[in-house]
């Protein structure tokens, strides 16, 4: 990797928060490049690298691009591959995993791609193993978080093109590290955020999550309004790459110098399950933001007074299986109820998967973004408690 100079990376996020991405990459002082569904490119340092993987709160990994060339034939593949310059960034003694995709292209077999790539690596880099994939790609994180020196690679055949990338990030990057205990059908740490995000929220407004699960969108405003990064308690691949490692130690501590000592403003969780408040504390103690978050038990009919004016950032249940739809109804008109009466200088954000439901809140929505979560498409909607 070039200490001195530039390289291109790309940041893939969830479909459909591309927008949200490209902000935070400029925010960091990025120029966001081309942009795909899933995902942004944008020119790197070393350093810019590293605010990336440790500031991105809505990406799910970085890549690095290290070579591009066209192979017809496995002949070529190793002539190619031999000039990859592997000890850049697998680390001696460490360990090496390919994983490949091939489309439209003369080299189909992808375990033959990546024994061919396998060789050429381990024979440039002195103590290097190779990992083969495991039995699902959840095996695969679970492996990046108990072996420490692994590095991944990935490598995309299309139409004979083969592009070489190393996976900067190593475990996926919403894996901030505090969701330890979680309540039923959690939300990702990167959703959670984009969803608090696309809320137009600013840290010195009361924000209330009254179904709050594990607390996830709670713990990532609260992360917001402090200015901790999320990747503080976590390490990445790219640190063990050569001479990469000081140059993130000099990231972080800038990081941590730039956080502030309390948030500013209200941030409150509220959920009629005991055992989900009792997660979504033991997740804000280890974010490092238990004193910032007030979350307490609670029905969506007994919001806090000192929650209005401000914004309401809420995950409600989809109603996907037969029969929910009816017995979520009642849920979804109390939400309505609650802005209209309780809230009405307030705005409501929330991620849906069913315009019926919706509905019932009879409130007026505004779509902010279309995504998935947990392979349910959902949208995020704002509306306001007068509509």
């Amino acid at each position: 990797m070039p200490l001195g100079g530039t390289f291109t990376a790309f940041a893939s996020t969830t479909p459909g928060l591309e927008t949200i991405l490209a902000g935070e990459l400029a925010a960091i002082g990025a120029v966001p490049g081309r942009a795909e569904p899933g995902g942004i490119e944008f020119d790197a340092t070393p350093s810019l690298l590293a605010r990336a993987l440790l500031s991105l709160r809505t990406a799910h990994r970085i890549t690095v691009r290290l070579a591009t060339f066209h192979a017809r034939t496995f002949g070529e593949l190793e002539r190619h591959a031999a000039t990859v310059p592997w000890t850049e960034f697998v680390a001696k003694g460490g360990a090496v995993h390919f994983r490949v995709t091939s489309k439209k292209s003369k080299l189909y077999h992808q375990d033959a791609i990546a024994e061919r790539l396998e060789r050429a690596a381990l024979s440039a880099s002195s103590g290097v193993t190779a990992v083969r994939a495991p039995s699902s790609a959840e095996a695969m994180e679970e492996d990046l978080e108990r072996v420490p020196a692994m590095q991944r690679i990935v490598i995309r055949v299309m139409r004979d093109a083969v592009t070489l990338s190393a996976d900067a990030s190593g475990a996926l990057l919403h894996r901030r590290g505090y969701r330890q205990a979680v309540a039923k059908a959690p939300l990702r740490e990167t959703l959670a955020a984009a969803l608090v995000i696309a809320s137009g929220w600013h840290p010195e407004v009361p924000l209330l999550d009254p179904l709050c699960g594990s607390g996830t969108i709670a713990i990532e405003a609260a992360m917001i309004a402090r200015r901790m990064v999320p990747g503080r308690a976590r390490r990445f691949a790219a640190e063990r790459w050569p001479g990469f490692g000081p140059i993130f130690e000099i990231a972080r501590r800038e990081a941590l110098a730039a956080e502030l000592a309390a948030a500013s403003s209200v941030i409150i969780g509220r959920d009629r399950d005991a055992g989900a408040i009792d997660a979504a504390r033991s997740n804000a103690e280890r974010a490092g933001v238990a004193a910032d978050v007030n979350f307490g038990l609670g029905a969506l009919s007994a919001t806090p007074d000192d929650a209005a004016p401000g914004y309401v950032v809420t995950n409600p249940p989809y109603g996907t299986r037969i029969g929910e739809r009816a017995k979520l109804r009642d849920l979804y008109a109390t939400i309505g109820q609650l802005m209209r009466a309780r809230l009405p200088r307030s705005s409501l954000t929330m991620l849906t998967a069913d315009r019926v439901l919706e509905g019932h809140t009879a409130l007026a929505f505004d779509e902010l973004f279309r995504t998935t979560n947990g392979g349910i498409p959902v949208h995020a909607v704002r509306a306001f408690g007068r509509s």
